[in-house]
């Protein structure tokens, strides 16, 4: 790969990691000095990962880590499952025996990351697991849907594959479960069974991915704040 393109992947990277946050401005001159490009290659990037849905690009402020506000959030649990459930369906309809390879050489990383104990690892090959689903399908308006989803199903994932819990261990270990048994429907070509595993999978993380908007507990400042509002 070239120094361009390494620049694109890790700037991906970073953003679905968390390592640049949500919202955050980038400086086009620091990264160009940063992975050792001119500014044209560099801005380029930036157009590119505006494109994919990563950043916003506005004129005179320069580029932006998408943002995570409420308003995205809620769109964004009103329309993942819907978006899941109908690309599942079709991956089961029209997909390839290539890409049912592709499939199962991601679902067998992913499951060695999680048992390796590498959240990293296991949030960027579960995106890519879904982004093959989604090319299964083969319908690019719920490709550039899905697309978009998984940016911040990746970033909200940061929080479910750090289990903090033995219940949240369980249902980690489960997410190798139910993605075999979604790989075994899709290459049944059952729909159904897809459209319904698919459900089951998203139910499996939504209350802890909602934690990543909603911390349980509390920080101590806000809760400090209100005793303090209710004090006599």
């Amino acid at each position: 790969m070239n120094r361009k393109t390494d620049a694109l992947e890790d700037l991906r990277r970073r953003i679905l990691s968390l390592d640049i946050e949500p919202g955050s401005g980038l400086d086009e001159a620091g990264l160009s000095e940063a992975y050792g490009l001119s500014r044209t290659p560099m801005r380029e990037i930036l157009q590119r990962l505006a494109g994919e849905g990563y950043l916003t690009i506005e004129a005179n402020r320069g580029a932006k880590v998408a943002s995570m506000d409420l308003r995205t959030m809620r769109t964004f649990f009103q329309t993942a499952p819907m978006v899941y459930a109908s690309t599942g369906r079709l991956a089961a309809e029209n997909r390839t025996a290539r890409q049912l390879d592709d499939l199962k050489d991601v679902q067998r990383q992913f499951a060695k990351s999680i048992r390796a104990g590498d959240p990293g690892e296991s949030v960027l090959l579960n995106f890519r697991f879904h982004h093959v689903i989604g090319e299964m399908a083969d319908n690019p308006y719920l490709m550039a849907a899905l697309s978009r989803l998984l940016i911040d199903h990746s970033r909200l994932s940061q929080t479910f594959y750090r289990p903090s819990t033995r219940d949240d261990e369980t249902r980690v270990a489960k997410a190798i479960d139910q993605h075999d048994a979604m790989i075994a429907a899709i290459e049944a070509r059952e729909p159904a069974v897809v459209t319904d595993l698919t459900l089951q999978h998203w139910d499996l993380s939504r209350d802890r991915l909602e934690q990543f908007v909603r911390p349980d507990p509390l920080p101590h400042d806000i809760i400090s704040r209100k005793d303090r509002r209710n004090a006599v």
